[in-house]
């Protein structure tokens, strides 16, 4: 993201798509044991998962890769700015966590929280 400015699809054209597999091809024989394929057309995502022996791990690179990642902040809905082609999100955890933080700060200015529950005697 912050080398190339954002998540943007690399290996569209076939110049750079053979570049990316043959970076592959070079990173299993120096003797990676798997490598993650993030931002890809899953068509070059499936081509070098075939072609590798190594587990590959897609992010953005469709599902015929041998395994998935979603990073869990994203995930849960944390950051409502960023929204990717790739991101799912099972969860709107900005607004929950927003309404549970504003909810604690409200209880405590009305000295609601702690109540007798919360405190002990």
């Amino acid at each position: 993201i912050h080398q190339l400015g954002g998540p943007k699809v690399q290996g569209k054209l076939r110049e750079s798509a053979d570049k990316i597999q043959a970076d592959a091809i070079n990173l299993q024989e120096a003797g990676c044991f798997s490598l993650v394929l993030e931002c890809i057309p899953s068509e070059l995502g499936k081509t070098i998962s075939e072609k590798l022996v190594i587990p590959t791990i897609g992010i953005g690179a469709g599902n015929s890769t041998d395994g998935q990642i979603l990073v869990l902040q994203d995930l849960l809905g944390m950051n409502q700015n960023f929204s990717p082609k790739f991101l799912k999100k099972y969860l709107n955890g900005h607004e929950v966590i927003s309404n549970s933080i504003n909810s604690y700060v409200a209880e405590v200015k009305k000295n609601k929280f702690p109540g007798p529950e919360h405190s002990y005697e």
